[in-house]
């Protein structure tokens, strides 16, 4: 755990501060404002304003910018989660994290691990990108906009899991969040990574960069559980291993490991295999009801992150395989993730799939059982990785049958551009492919056309009831929508 600076200990003590922020819209009097300097903003050409004119008590800023109140650091987003954590009374020294990180499979894992610890009676949290969860006695949960929400919500989130008495928080760690310093200096039980494929390029620029932003979160933990089923992960489980001490449980579905899944078997209804624990030289039989081989990785690496609990420090949670795999037998699966949502004379399935790695996924795990024709609906989001376009299309046209290219979550691009260049990978031998900006439109034909045995594949909204086009949400639940069609 890191400590705070003395100047921002001191500002605390001196001034009456109200709330910490970075959005001048939220300074009011007696605010501690935090001037970071983005992409599309600058907060220190604000800071003299928000001192003299919205009576801010105090600024924090990373230049000398001749203020009576400034307090001067070196990185100000990372004193930007000290100012807020401080402000919510140091909640995360009361609750045991647990982070997941990776490209594909964290909403699944985490909410595998919170499954586990929860019917064993602990009390769970949850921050990721399906909803946060703050244990709220009613059982009231936030919906999400961000994977790992930015700093002030995210402590606020901690303040009230500790109200609530929870005794962890499992929470996914985005790249993004980990470059930003949303989640800098805390200290977790254990790290999980799952995965690394092309994504959040715009971001990252390169592939090495989302590499060392993943990689980052492992110096914030006491352990660490690592798939080294792609080159990344065993990269990340060799570096790890020189440089820290720290115990390292690897899993993998393709070859030996301290963890692997054998006599694999896959249906429409889930998954079962034998969980092969090398350490324990024991195997045991796991039954999920979730279908898909990159589940038996998920929910192996679920069991794994909870076996590792009970190997860092002297009250660390001791839980055996059966009672995770027990636990996890009983789970009904995780919303938006390979979700059917209609079954009838045609089966309608929703996924979060937004990647070309996830498409594969998906899209293999749904032949397994297709009887007929895997009708498959998706698009790619607005000012996200262009250049994972094509290749999405490219693989929704080698893995299905019919595709249906549509917008998803188009933001301020224009969607017709967005359809076209996820069309440029499509190769000139190819499934019939149409195409609408309307999403709507798009579920109702896909409905339409779908016949007796056909799969209707809608990718890319999982979990998410909103569409977003230019700063709008707008209401969107592909569940809804679907029920009103069939």
């Amino acid at each position: 755990m890191w400590s705070y600076s003395v100047e921002l200990l001191d500002v605390f003590e001196k001034y009456k501060i109200t709330n910490v922020t970075d959005d001048t819209r939220n300074v009011s009097e007696g605010s501690l404002f935090v001037a970071i300097k983005g992409d599309n903003f600058d907060g220190e050409l604000s800071a003299a304003k928000m001192l003299s004119e919205k009576g801010a008590a105090a600024v924090i800023t990373q230049n000398d910018l001749g203020l009576e109140r400034q307090v001067i650091v070196e990185n100000a987003r990372l004193a930007y989660a000290q100012a807020v954590s401080l402000f919510y009374g140091n909640p995360t020294s009361k609750l045991k994290l647990i982070a997941v990180t990776g490209t594909n499979g964290k909403s699944t894992v985490a909410t595998l691990i919170k499954a586990v610890l929860e019917k064993n009676a602990h009390k769970t949290g949850f921050i990721g990108t399906t909803c946060y969860d703050v244990c709220n006695p009613c059982g009231k949960v936030y919906e999400a906009k961000l994977s790992t929400p930015r700093q002030d919500e995210l402590y606020r989130l901690f303040a009230e899991m500790v109200e609530n008495n929870a005794e962890y928080c499992v929470m996914e760690a985005s790249s993004q969040a980990l470059d930003q310093f949303r989640i800098a200096g805390e200290s977790f039980e254990t790290g999980v990574f799952t995965n690394l494929t092309q994504d959040h390029l715009d971001w990252h620029k390169t592939m090495e960069n989302y590499y060392k932003a993943k990689k980052s979160l492992f110096y914030m933990c006491k352990s660490a559980v690592i798939c080294v089923d792609d080159k990344y992960g065993k990269r990340l489980a060799g570096e790890l291993r020189k440089e820290l001490n720290m115990p390292i449980t690897t899993y993998s579905i393709n070859e030996l490991a301290d963890v692997y899944g054998v006599n694999i078997k896959t249906s429409s209804g889930g998954v079962s295999y034998w969980f092969s624990d090398s350490k324990a030289e024991k195997s045991f039989p796991f039954k999920f009801k979730m279908p898909g081989i990159f589940n038996v990785a998920n929910s192996m690496a679920a069991v794994a992150a909870c076996r590792m609990l009970g190997n860092v420090g002297g009250e660390g949670l001791k839980l055996s395989v059966e009672e995770c795999i027990t636990a996890l037998e009983g789970c009904p699966g995780v919303r938006g993730r390979c979700e059917v949502i209609h079954d009838g004379e045609f089966t309608v399935i929703c996924d979060y799939a937004h990647t070309e790695d996830a498409l594969v996924k998906i899209l293999t795990c749904v032949r397994d059982f297709a009887a007929r024709r895997i009708i498959c609906l998706f698009g790619a989001a607005g000012e996200r990785d262009a250049d994972k376009r094509p290749s999405m299309g490219a693989t929704a046209a080698k893995y299905a049958d019919f595709l249906i290219i549509t917008s998803d979550n188009p933001r301020f691009e224009e969607p017709e551009k967005i359809i076209s260049e996820v069309k440029e990978g499509i190769p000139k031998i190819a499934p019939p492919c149409v195409t609408f900006v309307d999403r709507h439109e798009a579920i109702k034909f896909a409905v339409a056309e779908a016949e007796k045995g056909d799969i209707v594949l809608l990718c890319g909204k999982g979990h998410e009831t909103y569409q977003v086009i230019g700063d709008d949400y707008t209401r969107f639940d592909e569940r809804e929508i679907v029920a009103q069609l069939v």
